[in-house]
């Protein structure tokens, strides 16, 4: 039998072929984005991406996880499983992009997007194609299909860097010498923010065609009794979805209404993105390991000592996670130079949202109890309690503190989520964490993060890159990776 680490280790690679991808592509547009668009037009891409992201959860109804769960019961019926999740799916999205489209222009209007009804239109368009798929690549994921996968994924990235290239460093020119062209009906002839909304549509719709021949051959059953138990069983952990994802986005749709400049809030949000997307690194990281670690876990479930294997994985992960943060800080001074000058001023929120996502990534861990033991009502009031936070740090304090507000609702809510289900887990589905070890690997991170400061004060003021100064943080993050490595494998 292979070893269950390295199957986990080997398949993570390859999800994070297309994530790496995805992540790498979409960092080295924020050179293009905040040097071509304003702050304000940046704002605004922010903006609809919010929309986006919380939609997406409910729109899938959380039946990804559902169809891992039910597909891997013993005398389950896969195929059976993954067309129930499909019909429900396809009805509900189709009835919402019905809708979306026949409304857009009250609905631009309403967000102050006077004229932009077409956009509306696109992120439906977008949310259409991408809750369908989603279900689609959930089933390659079940099958272990991590290479059609990933080919996919990069098909899909790759449409929508080309669609971006086009429009931002060809269609401008060509727009001014044929002003009647066809793509003036859904686009402005010169950047604005449809470019990069237009761009992901094309490609969700690339993606849902690369799926056709899956589709065709798809062996349509519908159980009513079925699709029921899977609802009743995916349904709250949608509900539970929803502050994570709100915990990401819900301050950016916060900003119109509290940021410390109302009249600016656009050009804020736009400053708030940007240092956000330097902290990229991380959350790549946690997808990867997403990916490949849900259906892992579930699969191993019944194995004798899973405990004590979720537990080592926990272990290994936050010390990878701690390399990547120390990493991204330490040479914070080069990944800044991929910003605007406009941009940088926010540049100070990277390490609280690198913590945020470590500790995102660490909830996703512990969080496997109530997925594994079916109690997934206790999701809805552990995420609710996480809600709560983002929603008070950012409305209390952002109109004082406007995206540093932002930041640490981020860290506050994602640390309260931790705790809470952490202990509930310990109560309902012991697994065997080992708290002072993880607690180890963070004092040694945080001494390392505090050495790299006192030496980037006392030694190399000023903030300047010099060779010596990246050596010696090199030096520094290698030594934590070092005494992590040996902190693990010296197990009681």
């Amino acid at each position: 039998m292979a070893n269950p680490l390295k199957q986990l280790a080997g398949e993570t690679a390859i999800y994070g072929l297309s994530s790496i991808l995805a992540r790498v592509l979409n960092f080295l547009f924020v050179p293009i984005y905040t040097r071509m668009l304003t702050q304000v037009q940046y704002g605004v891409v922010t903006e609809m991406m919010a929309y986006i992201a919380i939609l997406q959860v409910v729109l899938v109804l959380g039946l990804e996880t559902g169809c891992f769960r039910f597909a891997n019961k013993e005398g389950a019926q896969p195929g059976k499983v993954y067309s129930n999740a499909l019909a429900a799916v396809i009805a509900l999205n189709a009835a919402f992009l019905a809708v979306i489209i026949a409304f857009s222009g009250p609905i631009s209007t309403a967000l102050g997007y006077e004229g932009f009804g077409a956009m509306i239109s696109y992120t439906a368009g977008i949310l259409f194609c991408d809750s369908i798929t989603a279900i689609l690549f959930a089933r390659l994921r079940q099958e272990h299909k991590a290479v059609r996968f990933a080919v996919i994924k990069t098909v899909k990235i790759l449409t929508e860097t080309g669609a971006n290239l086009l429009l931002f460093f060809v269609y401008p020119a060509f727009a001014s010498a044929h002003p009647g062209n066809a793509l003036s009906f859904f686009i402005s002839p010169t950047p604005d923010f449809t470019y990069p909304i237009f761009s992901i549509f094309i490609s969700c719709v690339v993606c849902l065609l690369l799926f056709a021949p899956d589709l065709l051959r798809f062996k349509w059953s519908f159980d009513r009794a079925l699709l029921k138990k899977m609802l009743l069983y995916s349904l709250p952990l949608m509900v539970a979805a929803l502050p994570g994802v709100a915990n990401d986005f819900l301050d950016r749709i916060l900003f119109r209404y509290f940021d410390v400049n109302s009249e600016a809030w656009r050009a804020s949000l736009g400053v708030y993105q940007a240092a956000v997307k330097l902290a990229v690194i991380m959350n790549l990281f946690i997808q990867m390991f997403r990916y490949a670690a849900e259906p892992f876990f579930f699969q191993r479930a019944r194995d004798k000592d899973s405990g004590k294997l979720y537990a080592e994985v926990m272990e290994y992960f936050t010390a990878f996670c701690g390399v990547v943060l120390l990493g991204v800080v330490f040479y914070i001074d080069i990944i800044s130079l991929f910003l605007g000058r406009d941009f940088r001023s926010g540049i100070g929120v990277v390490p609280v949202m690198l913590l945020s996502y470590m500790i995102l990534g660490m909830l996703f861990n512990v969080s496997m109890w109530y997925k594994l033991s079916g109690k997934t009502n206790m999701a809805v009031w552990i995420t609710l309690a996480g809600l709560v936070v983002t929603a008070l740090v950012n409305i209390i304090f952002m109109p004082r503190f406007s995206y540093w507000a932002s930041a640490f609702g981020h860290l506050a809510s994602y640390l309260t989520m931790f705790i809470i289900s952490a202990a509930l887990g310990a109560r309902y589905y012991p697994i065997p964490y080992n708290w002072k070890r993880l607690g180890a690997i963070f004092l040694l991170m945080g001494v390392t993060y505090a050495a790299g400061t006192l030496l980037d004060a006392k030694v190399f003021p000023g903030g300047e890159i010099s060779i010596l100064k990246l050596a010696v943080n090199t030096l520094l993050l290698g030594a934590f990776a070092a005494s992590s490595w040996v902190l693990i494998r010296r197990r009681a």
